[in-house]
């Protein structure tokens, strides 16, 4: 995919010793950007993560065993996180649930454990808990909200926990465990950063449920990451049909939930699209009124739970977007893609393998990450924009952030 000399099998840099946050990525000016390189990187990638969590004495291993000791005190398990990072949180609990229902954890009394949920950052901030287990995730382990929370968490008596790129962030000096992912995104359109800690916690869970973290995962991580980035032509065909709607409407169910929200995120931040996010049910319950032929949909359909429920409901939704005549499209698994007509998806469909040897929410997780990175990619390709910067490149859009955050 790439014309560049990189090379997506080498580890990625590590953030600067001492530690400083990043500046903005240099400009390419044309692809390959550095979300093209990000991409391509991933599948190996997420196969060192894995093998530097492999061991009991990894930190994956102990966030593990931490909540565990949660689980069976009857506390709660929360992750946080902003921005990528807080859909990159959702889908850790999500990770996370499947492998505490797996490990079949029960808490006092042998009642039904209380499953890990996320919480945004500047809510958990304002009210912390004063037990339990907060686990942040924070690519570069900055971000001030999600510091906020953790700090707030430890004051008020939680344990608390970072997935992030190294230890020597500020957010680490505020957690008692610290899980590091150590390669950093080389652009501000993160793609690493929201991968990153899905494979760590895909180690965590597999630790909590005792299931290998081995060779054998480590290939079936790759593979399907894989499978996403050769995808490319598909996606490219995909982008070309909604390069030119006025907004995209992204719906999807159970754990593809995560994954559709960063998939509008991305949109809006790589290409400029007003985009959101809804719940597959919610979009037809008021919200068609707004939508015309100028709006694009695509439906993220992964989950392998209850999925005659939400194949039927997601037939639904695209039968009514048709009539309305929007741009549809769609992020599907074979199977599913065999079920659901073509003629409901006249914008193309990117298929991703079914990976049955991997637990559901894993495999929905895992499998939708390249295919919605390399969609933004070849969308912001298609409208002429360095989805690198995420605009901040201009002044307006430069000045606004540092606006949002000035104290005064």
């Amino acid at each position: 995919m790439s014309t560049s000399t990189f090379d997506p099998t080498a580890p990625l840099p590590g953030p600067p010793d001492p530690w400083q946050s990043t500046t903005q990525p240099s400009r390419r000016g044309s692809p390959p950007f550095h979300m093209t390189d990000m991409i391509e990187a991933e599948p190996a990638l997420g196969a060192r993560i894995l093998a530097r969590n492999e061991d009991a004495g990894s930190a994956a291993s102990a966030l593990a065993a931490a909540v565990a000791r949660t689980v069976r005190a009857g506390g709660q398990v929360v992750v946080t996180g902003c921005g990528t990072s807080e859909h990159a949180a959702q889908a850790v609990a999500e990770i996370l649930r499947e492998a505490v229902r797996s490990a079949g954890l029960t808490g006092p009394g042998g009642i039904a454990a209380r499953m890990p949920v996320s919480e945004q950052a500047l809510e958990l901030s304002l009210d912390p808990p004063s037990t339990g287990l907060v686990i942040a995730v924070s690519h570069e382990g900055a971000t001030a909200a999600t510091n906020a929370a953790l700090k707030a968490s430890r004051d008020t008596g939680a344990r608390t926990a970072l997935i992030t790129v190294t230890d020597r962030s500020p957010g680490a000096e505020l957690a008692h465990i610290v899980l590091e992912t150590e390669e950093l995104d080389q652009g501000w359109c993160h793609t690493i950063g929201y991968l990153s800690p899905l494979v760590a916690a895909v180690a965590v869970g597999a630790h909590l449920a005792r299931r290998p973290v081995d060779e054998d995962l480590r290939t079936s991580v790759r593979n399907l990451l894989q499978a996403g980035v050769d995808r490319a032509s598909i996606a490219e065909a995909v982008a070309a049909r909604l390069a030119g709607v006025r907004q995209v409407l992204v719906i999807a169910s159970g754990a593809d939930r995560p994954a559709g929200r960063e998939l509008a995120l991305k949109i809006e931040e790589g290409t400029w699209i007003p985009a959101t996010y809804r719940d597959l049910e919610t979009f037809l319950h008021g919200h068609l009124a707004a939508t015309d032929a100028r709006t694009g949909l695509v439906l993220v359909l992964t989950d392998r739970e209850r999925r005659d429920e939400r194949m039927e409901r997601a037939r639904g939704a695209l039968r009514a977007a048709q009539v309305i005549g929007m741009e549809t499209a769609a992020i599907l698994t074979s199977d599913i893609a065999a079920d659901l007509p073509t003629e409901l998806t006249p914008a193309g469909r990117i298929v991703i393998p079914e990976a049955p040897g991997l637990p559901s929410p894993v495999a929905a997780l895992i499998g939708t990450a390249t295919p919605l990175q390399l969609l933004t990619e070849r969308l912001a390709r298609a409208r002429g924009v360095d989805p690198d910067p995420i605009h901040r490149d201009v002044d307006a859009y430069r000045e606004a952030a540092a606006a949002a955050d000035d104290p005064d």
